[in-house]
């Protein structure tokens, strides 16, 4: 922690806060619950959330207020750009102009006191959230970073300020009129001075030549020798590459973030069993990092591509655990038609998932449209119940459409199918079956 820091802002970032609102009231609900094949019998602990994060954060804030352990904060950069996904299957990466895309999120305002308003009621609440131990990692760059160090000296208090970390990465670029842009800033705060850093979870190993130097020279590091085989607290500049679109993590989804980068600061600054929340979770990568490191995670956005994005990331990997997905209200847009096949056989069903009807469903040609098809084998009230989930490799046109259920005991019941598309709509299906 910084020292001889006073405990109130020295400065103070003024702007015209007139069109600053209050957050809308909402009420969530629970539109299913999904249970990975490897964690049956678990009961949902984690939240997957569609909605305007200010709303969800004030309809969350009874529950947990003061009880989030890590925050990571993703907001748009203020960049002035509108984004786009890459949501085809089987796509030549080297031709990026043959790719198919949707909206992925828009960071425009009509104004740099828009996206202050926007920041700092999202901040305020994000404070009002943490734990006594929490800490707030802020991922920014250059364009409002310095706007956003005085919205939390505001907010947190100068002496909560921990550290500026610098994101290094490398990449084409098309400047040439200046040195190339090629980091990130995170901005770290924490709630109190007892806030949670684990060192030794993030240690990394000393270069070759720390090794060579202290071999060949007994006067090296002023007569003090460190644990070289122990390795070092890392500095507050990390290089990690970005999520090229070759890489094995890429979603489509833009300015997705590598799980090596959240990992470190999930092991540094929350402990196994600790909750991490993001609401800006775009592609997912807090809530699949969380899941892998046996963290609680709450994970939110507005966009139900990112949600979608989100939620076929998180059934895709066998780390994840049992979670609730919420929103406001029905899931927006229009609803998609899935057609089943059923072929029942005593006691066993089979269903197969045969084609998805609606507007612009087979623009990318089923069943490379289906980003992730679920089903619940007995549906039982307005939660459904995912209880088997085959989702669709990143980019790749195969996918499983047929499974199978043994139920134990005969009667009718209720067959419900979910199928969320390539742009991050879903079509639901319910077939009545008659078990002998």
């Amino acid at each position: 922690m910084t020292r001889g820091i006073p405990p109130r802002p020295f400065a103070r970032l003024e702007w015209d806060r007139a069109g600053a609102s209050s957050p809308e009231t909402i009420t969530l609900r629970p539109l299913s619950e999904t249970y990975p094949a490897q964690a049956e019998g678990q009961t949902p602990r984690d939240r997957l959330i569609l909605g305007d994060n200010l709303a969800v954060m004030a309809a969350l804030m009874p529950e947990f207020e003061g009880r989030i352990d890590l925050i990571y904060a993703d907001p748009p950069f203020f960049s002035g750009k509108r984004y786009r996904a890459r949501v085809g299957s089987g796509e030549d990466s080297r031709r990026p102009k043959e790719w198919t895309t949707a909206e992925g999120f828009e960071d425009a305002w009509p104004g740099g006191a828009a996206y202050l308003d926007m920041l700092h009621a999202r901040l305020s609440s994000m404070h009002r959230l943490l734990s006594p131990t929490g800490s707030l990692y802020l991922h920014l760059d250059s364009h409002a970073s310095a706007y956003a160090r005085l919205l939390l000296d505001e907010i947190f208090g100068p002496q909560r300020f921990l550290n500026e970390i610098i994101w290094l990465y490398h990449g084409p670029s098309p400047i040439r009129s200046a040195f190339k842009r090629k980091h990130d800033t995170i901005l770290v705060y924490t709630k109190s001075d007892r806030y949670t850093f684990n060192p030794d979870a993030v240690r990394v190993a000393y270069d070759p030549s720390t090794f060579r130097t202290f071999a060949s020279s007994t006067r090296a590091g002023f007569g003090k020798t460190p644990d070289l085989e122990r390795g070092k607290v890392p500095e507050d500049w990390w290089y990690f590459p970005v999520v090229a679109r070759l890489h094995k993590e890429r979603t489509g989804f833009p300015t997705q973030k590598p799980e090596a980068l959240l990992e470190r600061i999930l092991l540094a600054s929350s402990n196994p069993g600790d909750r991490v929340a993001d609401f800006f979770c775009g592609s997912g990568t807090t809530p699949a990092v969380a899941a892998r490191l046996g963290r609680t995670w709450i994970a939110c956005d507005r966009a139900p591509l990112a949600v979608s994005t989100s939620y076929r990331r998180l059934v895709s990997q066998p780390s994840t655990l049992p979670f609730t997905l919420w929103a406001p209200g029905v899931w927006p847009g229009e609803r998609l038609a899935p057609t089943l096949e059923l072929e029942p056989a005593g006691r066993e069903v089979r269903l197969r998932l045969t084609g998805l009807k609606g507007a612009g469903a087979g623009e990318t040609g089923f069943p490379g449209c289906v980003a992730v098809w679920e089903i619940d084998w007995e549906r039982k009230g307005e939660v459904l119940r995912s209880r088997w989930q085959s989702p669709r490799a990143w980019r790749s046109p195969e996918l499983g459409l047929a499974a199978s259920h043994r139920y134990g005991t005969a009667g009718t019941r209720t067959l419900t199918a979910r199928v969320f598309d390539s742009l991050g709509r879903i079509g639901i299906a319910e077939v009545e079956v008659r078990i002998a």
